[in-house]
């Protein structure tokens, strides 16, 4: 992962870090993101299972925002489509 990374914490949830870069994460399924793309080949099978679950997870997240986005989308259009409509 390159850019930020996100190190809120509360003190409820306490930080994740990857033992080879000495990164902190949030959130546990971060961690095994960044172990997965970054230090894949230093994965145990139970680390890989870990990276492919919350891989799945991040694309689900992902595919359900892209929809919610264009059902924002399409009702926006459609609403200026009926004041328009009704405007003349």
């Amino acid at each position: 992962m390159s850019g930020t990374t996100p190190t809120d914490t509360t003190d409820d949830d306490p930080p994740h870090d990857c033992p080879s870069c000495d990164r902190r994460f949030h959130r546990e399924s971060y961690l095994a993101l960044h172990r997965g793309q970054a230090h894949g080949d230093e994965l145990t099978d139970g680390e890989r299972a870990a990276y492919e679950a919350a891989r799945e997870e991040e694309e689900e997240e992902l595919r359900m925002f892209r929809l919610q986005a264009l059902a924002a989308l399409v009702f926006i259009y459609f609403g200026f489509l009926l004041v328009y409509a009704f405007s003349l």
